[in-house]
C-alpha cells in the first residue's frame, strides 16, 4: 500500500539561533514541524552527526577559514564552524520538536573525508544513507519536506528524492536558509522548481 511520508531535515540545536551553525529564524521551522506530523503516519528524520575531525570543519584546516571554499576529496566544500558533532548537545535534536512521532531517524555526515548535504547519500554520491531504499520498502511514494537549510540540506535532499523517483513536496514555511551569498535561498528555490519539485509557499 502506498502511503506519504514526512520528512523532517536537519532540526538540531547548533542550527538553531545561538547554535554554532545558527540559520537566521531556524526556530520557526519548529511548530510547522509539529503542525505536519499531526497529518502522517510516517515520519523521518535526517540528522547531521560529524565526527571532531570531520574536514568540512575550517577548524580542521591551518590554512583556511570559515566560509572558504576548498577541495575536499575532489568536490568543492564550503568551510563550516564545528557542529552537530556526534553526541553533543547541538547535535540533538530540538527540544521543542515533538520527536515522540518520530519512525524513524537517519544520520548524515559520518564520513570524516567527505560531506553530506543530503539526507539521501553523501555530496559525491559515493554511498547512501539508507533512507531512500527503507522508504520504498515502507510503500513510499510520496515525500514532503521541512527543515534546514533551504539552500543546502534541504535543497540536496529534495533533488535527490526527486532523482530516485518521489513525488516531492517542499513546504516554504517550514524551511529556512544559511544564505551564505545572497540570493542562495532565491536559487535553491529555482532549481527545485526546474527539477520538478512541488514548492509550496
Amino acid at each position: 500500500m502506498s502511503q506519504d511520508a514526512l520528512i523532517l531535515i536537519d532540526i538540531q540545536n547548533d542550527f538553531m539561533p545561538g547554535g554554532s551553525l545558527a540559520v537566521s529564524d531556524g526556530d520557526s521551522v519548529v511548530p510547522v514541524a509539529n503542525r505536519m506530523m499531526s497529518d502522517f503516519g510516517l515520519i523521518v528524520a535526517t540528522q547531521d552527526w560529524h565526527p571532531t575531525n570531520h574536514r568540512s570543519f575550517g577548524s580542521n584546516h591551518e590554512a583556511a577559514d570559515v566560509g572558504e571554499v576548498v577541495d575536499l576529496e575532489g568536490l568543492e566544500q564550503v568551510l563550516w564552524p564545528d557542529h552537530c558533532v556526534q553526541g553533543s548537545r547541538g547535535a540533538d535534536l530540538v527540544g521543542e520538536l515533538d520527536a515522540s512521532r518520530i519512525t524513524r531517524i537517519f544520520q548524515k555526515g559520518t564520513d570524516t573525508d567527505i560531506d553530506s548535504y543530503s539526507g539521501f547519500f553523501d555530496n559525491g554520491h559515493r554511498k547512501a544513507t539508507g533512507m531512500g531504499d527503507w522508504l520504498k520498502e515502507q510503500g513510499v511514494k510520496t515525500v514532503h519536506i521541512v527543515g534546514v537549510a533551504t539552500d543546502y540540506c534541504v535543497k540536496f535532499t529534495a533533488l535527490d528524492a526527486i532523482e530516485l523517483g518521489f513525488e516531492t513536496h517542499l513546504y516554504l514555511d517550514g524551511c529556512r536558509g544559511v544564505e551564505l551569498n545572497e540570493g542562495d535561498v532565491a536559487r535553491a528555490i529555482v532549481k527545485m522548481r526546474e527539477a520538478g519539485i512541488h514548492v509550496h509557499g
